[in-house]
């Protein structure tokens, strides 16, 4: 699996996610700047599964139908420390099962949960 880790999404936690052995690429490293439609299109062409705290992915992918990455992975929560996004994406990533390919996946604390992507 390839991430792309919106420009909001901590690069402590990119790193832990690297040092894990997950391919991530960083907005905030090779693009600071770039709008949401561009991260999707970036997404969309290079096959990643986007991490992003903006709520914002929801509409342009399901209303004005903007290019539809892999994935999202929006985490619903205000993290404590840079590291908790990688600590609480790794657990789901350890679950048997769990497909994170066309899905629209909300990271909560205490709970994960899924919708088809168009």
């Amino acid at each position: 699996m390839r991430f792309l880790a919106n420009e909001n999404f901590p690069l402590t936690s990119v790193h832990r996610l690297r040092e894990a052995g997950y391919e991530v690429k960083a907005i905030i490293e090779d693009s600071p700047g770039t709008k949401d439609r561009e991260v999707l299109t970036r997404a969309a062409n290079d096959h990643c599964i986007v991490f992003a705290f903006d709520r914002d992915y929801g509409e342009p992918i399901y209303r004005r139908k903007l290019p539809v990455p892999a994935g999202v992975i929006y985490f619903r929560f205000v993290p404590v420390t840079p590291e908790e996004p990688a600590e609480r994406l790794l657990k789901p990533l350890a679950i048997s099962g769990l497909l994170l390919k066309g899905k629209f996946t909300v990271v909560e604390r205490g709970r994960v949960r899924q919708r088809p992507l168009p």
